[in-house]
């Protein structure tokens, strides 16, 4: 099955600088200078490439050979420089983003999208929408074919609908995609899904009367060519930044990876991830949208997190989703339990604190969400991002 993508030409631009240089970047030109001060300017070939390589966006010119050719030279003081030298205090966004996402049941019709934005804090800019959400469903009247013969697309509303409403409550819109977490899409288009090793059958994450659904796998050409054609869509609607998440593995047990094989025991499978974000994120700042790429604090609390790659990730700017109903009571890491018994804004305050040096090559947006909490509840969590150096947040 092949994909035909039908949007309008895309022209390279670089991304707007809608957020400051991260910490790394800020020690890295500082001590760049030093060292020229200081006279030790035969250094300058050793360092370059590595500033390079980390400040290049897409559509910028690619280094020079007699650049490239001191990589492995300067990969350990690159090491050792940031090891020491980061600090989350720094990374704080030049733009504060003050957000508040709908839900999917918002989603049906312009008048209950009206409806859902006048109950949003009263000093949120920007609004998030869901038009791809956890489990595959589409909740804007996609022109994928395979998406509508598959059964994803579930609301009748058109992009320019959701723009527009957005736009007219007073907010600047912006969008959000789920892209591996959907066993819609693969359930139809199988190619699209993780296979067993031996015989080549669909995998399903649990037996089918417990539920057992299929994943999609960013190792398929299929699910990398349905995702870009909702890119292109998506990039030619209007919305003033992208949010994309959900870009993980599935949960798989030990019997899982034995059956399933090597493609997925391999210590390199996050490159399959960060090849897919890597190009979406393209995509988007080419037509002169921000993207966003959203991961959990719980995911990353309890290991996971793999995409999560500063020396091949082009994204800059990291969404943590504190999702109080995916954190619970607990967290399991591998060598402890975490436990989480105090109020909204208490738990939100120890798990940033657990996991923000994951965060600190990034500018940071805090995301607190949770059907089962009240929204005051998420406002008050919102109060403690201060203290970690952050001031961008989004409710809901």
């Amino acid at each position: 099955m092949k994909i035909r993508n039908k949007g309008r030409k895309i022209y390279k631009t670089k991304e707007k600088n809608y957020y400051g240089k991260s910490p790394f970047g800020k020690f890295m030109s500082g001590a760049l200078s030093v060292l020229l001060i200081g006279g030790l300017g035969f250094l300058g070939y050793s360092v370059a490439e590595p500033i390079i390589n980390y400040t290049r966006k897409a559509g910028d010119e690619e280094p020079s050979a007699s650049v490239t050719e001191t990589k492995e030279q300067t990969e350990s003081f690159s090491a050792d420089v940031t090891g020491n030298s980061v600090d989350v205090m720094d990374n704080i966004s030049v733009e504060q983003y003050k957000a508040a996402s709908v839900r999917t049941e918002d989603m049906n019709s312009t008048e209950s999208l009206a409806a859902a934005l006048e109950r949003v804090p009263s000093d949120t800019e920007y609004i998030s929408v869901p038009l791809k959400a956890k489990g595959g469903g589409i909740y804007y009247a996609s022109s994928v074919s395979e998406a509508g013969l598959c059964g994803a697309v579930k609301s009748a509303l058109t992009l320019n609908d959701i723009t527009t409403t957005v736009k007219a409550a007073g907010f600047k819109p912006v969008a959000e995609l789920s892209l591996l977490n959907d066993s819609i899409f693969p359930a139809a288009y199988p190619d699209a899904s993780y296979k067993i090793a031996d015989g080549g059958s669909m995998w399903i994450d649990d037996a089918l009367e417990n539920g057992g659904k299929p994943w999609m796998t960013p190792m398929s050409d299929v699910t990398r060519s349905y995702l870009s054609a909702l890119g292109d869509e998506v990039a030619a609607a209007g919305f003033e930044k992208v949010i994309c998440g959900d870009v993980i593995f599935p949960p798989f047990r030990e019997s899982d990876l034995t059956l399933l094989g090597e493609e997925v025991k391999k210590s390199d499978r996050y490159l399959s991830l960060t090849s897919l974000v890597n190009s979406l994120y393209s995509k988007f700042i080419s037509g002169g949208t921000a993207m966003m790429l959203e991961v959990s604090a719980a995911e990353l609390l309890s290991g996971g997190g793999e995409v999560i790659q500063p020396m091949v990730l082009d994204v800059n700017t990291l969404v943590l989703n504190v999702d109080f109903d995916e954190i619970g009571q607990s967290v399991t890491a591998p060598d402890t339990v975490y436990e989480f018994s105090g109020t909204a804004k208490e738990n939100a305050e120890k798990i940033i604190g657990l996991v923000k040096d994951r965060l600190s090559d990034y500018n940071v947006v805090v995301r607190f969400s949770g059907k089962n909490t009240e929204q005051s509840e998420l406002i008050k969590a919102k109060e403690v991002i201060s203290g970690y150096g952050y001031s961008s947040y989004i409710i809901g």
